[in-house]
């Protein structure tokens, strides 16, 4: 499991993000150029729609890929009463050949896009407690002029930046997952909404003053 949300930022607050970011986290911020298949079954695997997702990390000397599949949300009081999205996440490494291995299962693509940003990845602790391994990515999003064509992509919705904060979960630990999730959400709250994926909360207007206050101040102070 996961738990996750997500939001917006304009493209040219995001280097005074990433000045918070590194103060908070207190770690270095990762490069990230990920390709994205997303494929989807045809009826004759089943009538229950089936979607799948390749990454292919471009930052790597010799390029990585995985398998991602994300299954449905948590549903119920539980789930309405945390701030976050809990949802089930299966994810493995594979081999180059995946893509062809999918199409022979009877895969069809969708569509794929290019996420070209950074990430940082970071123990969030309570009382000197690790709650959370906490992934947080900034990126834009492009999408493909021809098939596989990476090197001409281009923005989806160009001056915004999408942010994502994730972070692995159990069933018996998820609210405590969340819960650190959403205290460390609150530090980024000046410069942009975090909400589940799927809430449109749109940009914050306190962004501008927010990201040049820490472009003069330098950053936020560690957590850890």
């Amino acid at each position: 499991m996961e738990c996750v949300v997500q939001g917006i930022i304009e493209t040219q607050h995001v280097e005074a993000l990433e000045i918070l970011l590194q103060g908070l986290c207190g770690v270095k911020r990762e490069r990230l150029r990920i390709h994205e298949i997303c494929l989807k079954n045809s009826p004759n695997l089943g009538t229950v729609a089936s979607e799948v997702r390749l990454l292919c990390d471009l930052e790597q000397t010799e390029p990585s890929w995985s398998v991602r599949h994300v299954g449905g949300a948590m549903r119920g009081a539980g789930a309405d009463q945390i701030s976050v999205l809990v949802r089930t996440v299966v994810e493995s490494k594979v081999s180059k050949n995946v893509l062809r291995m999918f199409y022979t299962l009877g895969y069809k693509l969708d569509n794929e896009l290019l996420r070209v940003g950074f990430s940082f990845q970071f123990n969030y602790k309570v009382a000197n407690v690790i709650v959370a391994r906490i992934t947080v990515t900034v990126s834009s999003v492009n999408k493909m002029m021809k098939l596989h064509a990476t090197d001409e992509a281009v923005p989806i919705t160009p001056g915004i930046q999408i942010v994502q904060v994730t972070a692995p979960a159990t069933a018996e630990n998820y609210t405590e997952v969340a819960s650190g999730m959403q205290s460390f959400c609150e530090y980024l709250a000046p410069l942009l909404h975090l909400s589940k994926p799927g809430v449109s909360t749109g940009v914050v207007p306190t962004a501008a003053a927010a990201a040049a206050s820490l472009m003069s101040d330098g950053g936020g102070t560690p957590l850890q």
